[in-house]
């Protein structure tokens, strides 16, 4: 087990999270955090190697959530109502749980998916970073024929798993880092709140370029965050939506007001 010792300055949960999304360089290298202080309060009991286990712990430290811009899908989520929420960042007995908040980027982009069923019926998406699994999930309730959920987070695609049953539907999930990836099978990616700094829009940029330029069409959903609006990438993207956040994901996130979805479509000179 990986530990990391809690920063002087505590935050809530959701507090810390906000901000590790907006300052983390490197996405794919994730501290492990546990509390056992935290474990005993709620009587939780957890082990890596046991789904059944993990499975058993996001359903205690979560409830089922449509209180969001897509109410067709249930979600686990850790909301006002679960004691985590008000606990301390250093007391969440799973590491860095970004899949149990409804990002608002990803929120944006999975009522694009319910409003637009015609884009994604009958194709094969992938949605990176995925995640709660939202946006996989609304693909597959529109008729998508295949999708893949991709997270490097191991408990995220357990929570995916517990999404999907929730909402009856099939997903493949992958853990492995598909950034840099290419398929001929793939039709569309989905990029969901993947633009939080500087460093990491540079790699997911080049991907971007590269998938257009094998035929592959590419959202993006984001509230309007600083490492996207002043990329140059930013240029090539056509606004196909814009929503207004629900009251409790402006509380969430400070500052951010609206939900966008992109298109990259480069323009061909």
């Amino acid at each position: 087990m990986i530990t990391m010792k809690p920063s002087s300055c505590i935050l809530s949960l959701c507090s810390r999270l906000v901000r590790t999304k907006t300052r983390k360089s490197d996405h794919f290298k994730m501290q492990m955090t546990f509390s056992c202080l935290y474990m005993e309060k709620h009587h939780f009991s957890y082990s890596m190697k046991s789904p059944k286990s993990t499975h058993h712990l996001i359903r205690e430290m979560t409830e089922v959530s449509r209180d969001h811009l897509s109410p067709e899908i249930g979600l686990h989520l850790v909301t006002p109502n679960c004691p985590l929420w008000h606990s301390r960042g250093d007391q969440c007995p799973l590491p860095d749980p970004f899949w149990a908040f409804y990002w608002p980027g990803g929120q944006a982009l999975t009522r694009f998916i319910l409003d637009n069923a015609d884009l994604f019926c009958g194709r094969t998406v992938v949605d990176v970073g995925c995640g709660c699994g939202a946006s996989s999930i609304a693909c597959r309730m529109v008729g998508a024929s295949h999708v893949i959920a991709n997270d490097i987070d191991t408990v995220a695609a357990d929570a995916i798993s517990l999404n999907a049953d929730l909402n009856r539907v099939s997903l493949t999930t992958v853990t492995t880092n598909l950034i840099g990836s290419h398929n001929n099978r793939w039709d569309i990616v989905l990029l969901g709140d993947m633009f939080y700094d500087m460093e990491f829009a540079e790699t997911i940029t080049k991907w971007v370029i590269s998938l257009h330029s094998h035929g592959v069409s590419v959202f993006i959903g984001d509230p309007g965050r600083l490492p996207l609006v002043q990329h140059p990438l930013k240029a090539d993207l056509k606004m196909v939506a814009e929503y207004p956040l629900p009251e409790n994901c402006l509380k969430e996130n400070n500052g951010l007001s609206s939900g966008f979805v992109w298109k990259y479509e480069q323009e061909v000179i």
